[in-house]
């Protein structure tokens, strides 16, 4: 060291070391700004955000909705937002690790608000020779007709399960009406002690049919343990029990595996103990799932016949000991979880699933 700087105070020489050293830190701009967007599948116009970038400390998002003039923040990077409205919106969000060091980047999400319904399919004739329409529930008002239908509740007990060890708990909160199609919904959600939700719907003591010919045009579900069903029971079944009443099933399909493709018509009674018969029919492409299709029955005093886009897969002849099915009947839609037949949902079956119906017609 030099006289010279051997001869200047300490407190000098502190401040010469501290000149040498960088006025300040960098500056840390965070990189690598990912945005992804889940839109929920069941129309609430629901999306979930995750925002991810290295050296980030929080982010903040403006949704483009116009509804919050200050963007919403958050340290992890994952929100959830709710669209009133559908549309494409653009999102933007932004990484920060202060006020002044961030970076920003857009997403365009489209929104669509109500359930998804297809718009292609088989559609049946709004007459037929020799028969007039006498009843219908086109499901074009605002909500279900309580003149027509009445909701049954809860799991059945003390038949729990309906006899059949499903797992849904019926509520009036499944069904709504939405563009002219009566939509029922099965949920993952937990109400009564059962894991799941869904509807279901009966005209008993409000319409009732002997005879003649039914048009139900719908859209079914779709996975494993998915049950939905287009049938009729006896007005009698109060006084004569089941399967004394007789039962007819326009439409049963068991989801999963593969199944989505067949459907089943069956007719039950009692004939010294439970009797059925049914057939079942497989499309050739696709499943039931994918498009509407029309679920139809001729009945006479004679014959019950089933039919498919109006063609014919299965008939039975009604005699004597049949007699269970001349007697008048009432309708019931629903759509079950789990049970006998199909079976449980399992990791590969996704909710909610949906059963659209456009139209019950009878025509005699």
């Amino acid at each position: 060291m030099s006289k010279a700087l051997r001869l200047l105070p300490l407190y000098t020489l502190w401040a010469l070391m501290l000149s040498c050293k960088s006025g300040s830190d960098p500056v840390i701009v965070p990189t690598n700004l990912v945005l992804t967007a889940n839109v929920a599948t069941d129309g609430t116009g629901v999306v979930t955000f995750k925002a991810t970038a290295d050296n980030a400390t929080y982010y903040t998002f403006d949704f483009g909705d116009g509804l919050s003039s200050t963007p919403l923040q958050s340290e992890s990077g994952a929100v959830a937002h709710g669209y009133t409205a559908g549309g494409t919106y653009v999102v933007k969000v932004t990484a920060n690790t202060s006020a002044t060091a961030f970076i920003s980047t857009t997403k365009d999400v489209t929104v669509s608000l109500g359930i998804t319904v297809p718009t292609t399919g088989y559609v049946s004739a709004d007459n037929y020779p020799g028969k007039s329409l006498v009843w219908s529930d086109e499901f074009s008002s605002a909500t279900i007709n309580a003149s027509n239908w009445t909701f049954e509740k809860g799991d059945g007990c003390p038949n729990c399960g309906r006899g059949n060890n499903e797992l849904e708990y019926y509520t009036d909160q499944n069904a709504i009406i939405q563009d002219g199609n009566l939509i029922i919904k099965a949920k993952k959600e937990n109400v009564g002690g059962k894991a799941y939700t869904s509807t279901r719907m009966i005209t008993k003591d409000k319409v009732s049919i002997q005879y003649g010919r039914i048009d139900i045009r719908a859209v079914l579900p779709r996975g494993q343990g998915i049950w939905p069903a287009l049938w009729m029971l006896g007005d009698n079944i109060g006084t004569v029990g089941w399967p004394a009443c007789g039962e007819i099933d326009i439409m049963e399909m068991i989801g999963g595996g593969g199944r989505e493709n067949t459907v089943y018509g069956t007719v039950h009674w009692n004939q010294g103990g439970h009797a059925s018969y049914g057939k079942s029919k497989t499309l050739a492409t696709g499943t039931f799932a994918d498009e509407f299709h029309v679920y139809s029955l001729e009945w006479t005093d004679t014959k019950i016949t089933w039919l498919i886009d109006d063609v014919e897969y299965a008939s039975v002849n009604v005699t004597s000991s049949l007699s269970a099915f001349n007697k008048s009947f009432f309708f019931i839609i629903n759509l079950a979880v789990g049970g006998n037949w199909p079976g449980n949902p399992d990791s590969s079956t996704t909710f909610p699933q949906y059963l659209i119906v456009d139209y019950v017609r009878v025509f005699k």
